[in-house]
């Protein structure tokens, strides 16, 4: 199409830096030509930022630099201006000590990416689990046009004929081996069956969940979050992607607009719908922190108490991502939740579109994945958030994922005082420790691992095991990936690092949950408890690293999302140009 300046409505953003003859605007777009670029693409047309997290050390998102190539070809079709910008890439599967403390330090870098170079709208090319909400909470930020594209699940898993997922069979096969019913020869040739092509884990993980969640929250076009990775229309979601962001700029379509609280609502219904992470809670607390949006943990009970998770899918369920998408992918799980009213069918996408206008034609063609709503796979399927002594600002718990006889028990606490303790012991037969116990984690919170980091799943100890238990009953301030499951309570707040009640708990001490009355609790006194806390010292040392330590002094707590407390709020992208 010929581009028309007198099209737009307003003077756009990157005009500051390209638009005139004086000496700074021939700086910046004289340089900027030495790419190659024609006169006329400087004449007022949009410049969209395609911010790609896509790296060689971020496996889940190794395909995004092709995947780049079709959001350009979109953007060029719509009369804009592409321009590729690599960002943070906070890969879950090789940063250490783990991904989510760099979470933020992302999400600051790429704001001020955003904030400080000529962007008049953003394409965020995301996939792995900490680069969906780093770039999003970077886009509320800054509040310029935005849409989410994901890189897409990888394909099927097979192993031995059983359909296996990427991560949750990680957990399975690896217990497999300690209990005696796997050999290590068998554990190794099943590595190369679980991750067999491009994209993120195949199961509802951390991956998949925020990538329904984009969609849910409408900062993605229907449809995206479900198509695999290697498939061909991915790519026509891309190119599509591109061609949107360009009249979204248009029309001055920003996040704001579309990250309402009926949208986290929503969000949070999908989550519970889907079987989604634990990890959601987070990341969609800190997202709203970003835009302005007051959610709370107790908007998270709330909204998803009486959601039934309808998606038969891995860790929760049987299937994977693939069977999702070709029984026709979120769109159905977003009708069966409009139909059934825990829906806000009016809020806007960045389609343009309501999402009721986006899902309410949408087909179901796999009962057997995407189930009736009267044959759910779990009645309440949303995030269960306890609360009681032991967890006064609130704790998480995945009921899809847990077993039933575990909902409701008391037993005996076996406490690691972090993660060393925990792997220094648990493989010895003379722990003092049983099915009944209740496995206690301390210090992996936000402010104690540092970062809060994905061992909130703690294997069980082999002598367990061979007893044929595949569950306990384990509570920690860490998080846990969302390919794994069992009755797990994590995000336990305040953590232990910050003097939470969970960092005097003692081996032998008795413990109550009790998870339909949302009830985690210490059964000592109020006065003994009172007492420990007051004797309790701080036992963590300054980290080595400068930004570890930036993030230990300004972390806030996991039940308001975790985000450095001087990075919360919208503060807008400030129009200008340097002087030179």
């Amino acid at each position: 199409m010929a581009f028309q300046p007198a099209e737009w409505p307003r003077k756009l953003r990157s005009q500051e830096w390209y638009g005139g003859s004086t000496k700074d605007v021939i700086y910046h777009r004289g340089w900027l030509k030495n790419q190659g670029y024609p006169e006329d693409l400087f004449d007022g047309r949009p410049i969209i930022g395609i911010l790609n997290t896509w790296s060689e050390l971020t496996p889940c998102n190794g395909h995004l630099r092709e995947l780049a190539e079709k959001v350009k070809a979109g953007i060029w079709e719509a009369g804009g201006f592409p321009v590729e910008v690599p960002v943070f890439s906070a890969s879950e599967n090789t940063f250490r000590p783990t991904a989510m403390m760099f979470r933020n330090l992302a999400a600051l870098s790429i704001e001020e990416q955003i904030r400080g170079q000529p962007m008049d709208g953003c394409v965020l090319m995301v996939g792995c689990d900490k680069t969906t909400p780093s770039l999003l909470m970077a886009a509320a930020s800054c509040d310029l046009p935005s849409i989410v594209v994901t890189g897409g699940p990888m394909l099927n898993g097979w192993f031995q004929g059983e359909r296996v997922g990427a991560g949750t069979h990680l957990w399975r096969f690896s217990e497999a081996v300690k209990a005696g019913e796997m050999t290590q020869d068998e554990f190794l040739e099943a590595e190369a069956a679980v991750t067999r092509s491009s994209g993120t884990c195949n199961t509802m993980g951390t991956a998949s969940s925020m990538a329904s969640m984009c969609e849910a929250l409408g900062m993605a076009l229907s449809g995206n979050a479900a198509i695999p990775a290697v498939d061909s229309r991915r790519r026509v979601m891309a190119q599509l992607t591109g061609r949107r962001i360009v009249q979204m700029v248009k029309d001055d379509l920003k996040p704001s607009d579309v990250l309402t609280r009926e949208a986290f609502e929503n969000a949070i219904r999908t989550n519970g719908a889907v079987g989604g992470s634990t990890n959601t809670v987070v990341h969609l607390l800190a997202i709203a922190g970003r835009v302005g949006v007051d959610i709370t943990l107790d908007d998270w009970d709330r909204c998803g108490r009486d959601i039934a998770t309808i998606l038969n899918l891995q860790p929760s369920g049987e299937y994977l991502m693939e069977e999702f998408f070709y029984a026709g992918g979120l769109p159905v799980v977003l009708k069966r939740l409009g139909e059934g009213g825990k829906l806000h069918k009016d809020a806007l996408t960045v389609s343009g579109s309501t999402i009721w206008d986006e899902v309410k034609e949408a087909k179901n063609w796999n009962e057997d994945v995407i189930l009736p709503v009267d044959k759910p796979l779990t009645d309440q399927g949303g995030i269960a958030v306890l609360k009681g002594n032991l967890a006064p600002k609130g704790a998480v718990l995945k009921p899809s994922a847990a077993s039933k006889h575990l909902m409701q028990h008391r037993g005996r606490a076996v406490v690691f005082e972090d993660i060393d303790d925990y792997k220094a012991k648990i493989n010895d037969d003379d722990l003092d420790i049983d099915e009944t116990c209740i496995m206690v984690l301390k210090n992996c919170g936000p402010k104690g691992y540092p970062g809060m980091s994905e061992v909130g799943n703690m294997g069980l100890p082999p002598k367990v095991l061979k007893k044929g238990i595949k569950d306990m009953i384990r509570i920690s301030d860490a998080r846990m990936s969302g390919t794994a499951y069992g009755t797990v309570i994590l995000h336990t707040s305040p953590e232990a690092a910050a003097g939470g009640p969970l960092a005097v708990v003692k081996n032998g001490d008795m413990i109550e949950v009790d998870v339909p009355a949302r009830r985690v609790h210490l059964d000592v006194s109020d006065e003994e408890l009172q007492a420990r806390l007051s004797d309790w010292t701080p036992t963590h040392e300054r980290p080595e690293s400068g930004y570890a330590w930036l993030h230990q002094q300004h972390v806030e707590g996991a039940d308001t999302g975790a985000d450095l407390d001087f990075l919360k709020g919208c503060r807008g992208a400030p129009v200008g140009r340097d002087s030179h």
